[in-house]
């Protein structure tokens, strides 16, 4: 049984989903409803939106929706519990300081640290490991997320590697070699005000792709007529379509903000071809380093960021050489692969 209560990741739950389905597992995920357009269809497996039925549904992004969403997770936690399963694999803890519950129960149970120490525990961190020790695994994306556990003191004996997958696209390449690209959600440590710098800089075009989860009028007024904003909840053809205009994609993240083990928008980059140039933030270059897929510059050195963009833009050698990168993390961080590891984690557990 797959646990993501709040749906935090819904693509990579159901890709995840899949690719166990497809290795010959009896799959479960328990999930609440997708707010924000249509779920990925269940191929394979089987959907159960146990968490969050009134608020998923009535308040959208409303502050409201987040005290009726609290009354509601006990419930939810209760559903989940009831469920028959051998292996209970919880993707997101998104109330920590309740969802002590979750990992009491008596079955197997693993946990996926995507975040190794979440920002409402950052407080809080021997409380956060004690809560990681009642895991049977753990299982991070980078050896930065192997490190970052390590130093909360957590029994790096538990604790196994499984790359994030890429997320593999078949784009027909449409872009005019100066196109820069922002994917993802927006938010305060994704460093959007730094790629939009860089590409005033290196006169290049800018494409902003992702929803707003904070105002975004003041990057509109700093980046005048560079950028062109598509905003929203993209579905998968308005992705693509953006990936396939795009030369680069920016991901300039916060290091002071930005503790993630993996960024999904990263490898969404990636399995499209596009190549990266990555703040050395959390776990995120590791798969641009590893695979020459883009380049990999020091937290917050936006001059090395604008050099590094530059550079590529500018040497056809150098960005093909990339783009080739990226096909090879396409190619080798795969579901399937993924699947199988995850498979041997649970076998362990007998």
């Amino acid at each position: 049984m797959i646990a993501d209560p709040a749906g935090f990741t819904a693509q990579y739950d159901h890709e995840l989903s899949a690719a166990l389905a497809r290795a010959g597992a009896d799959v479960e995920l328990v999930t609440t409803r997708f707010r924000f357009g249509e779920a990925p269809v269940a191929d394979g497996y089987r959907r159960s939106e146990l968490f969050y039925p009134v608020s998923s549904r009535l308040f959208g992004r409303s502050r409201l929706r987040l005290p009726v969403k609290a009354l509601e997770h006990p419930l939810g936690v209760a559903r989940l519990l009831g469920r028959p399963a051998d292996v209970l694999h919880v993707q997101w803890l998104p109330v920590p300081l309740l969802d002590g519950l979750v990992v009491r129960v008596r079955r197997p149970a693993v946990f996926t640290a995507h975040d190794p120490l979440p920002q409402r525990m950052r407080s809080q961190p021997r409380r956060w490991a004690a809560y990681l020790d009642r895991f049977d695994r753990l299982v991070v994306h980078s050896d930065w997320g192997r490190t970052r556990l390590a130093s909360l003191g957590v029994d790096g004996a538990r604790v196994r590697l499984i790359r994030h997958p890429a997320f593999g696209s078949d784009v027909e390449r449409a872009d005019d070699g100066r196109t820069l690209l922002a994917l993802g959600v927006i938010r305060p440590y994704k460093g959007l005000g730094d790629a939009i710098e860089v590409a005033r800089r290196v006169g290049a075009r800018l494409l902003v792709a992702g929803d707003p989860l904070e105002p975004v009028e003041p990057y509109r007024r700093a980046a005048g007529p560079v950028a062109e904003w598509r905003l929203g909840y993209l579905p998968e053809e308005e992705l693509d379509r953006a990936l396939a205009e795009s030369t680069l994609a920016l991901f300039p993240y916060r290091a002071e903000l930005a503790q993630l083990d993996q960024s999904g928008a990263v490898l969404r980059a990636l399995g499209a071809g596009v190549p990266a140039v990555v703040y050395d933030v959390g776990g995120i270059a590791e798969p641009v380093r590893a695979f020459g897929a883009g380049r990999v510059v020091p937290a917050g050195e936006l001059d090395a960021f604008a050099a590094a963009v530059s550079e590529l833009l500018a040497d056809g050698a150098a960005l093909a050489a990339a783009r080739e990168g990226a096909r090879r993390a396409r190619a080798e961080l795969t579901w399937d692969a993924a699947a199988a590891a995850h498979l041997a984690v649970y076998r362990e557990l007998g």
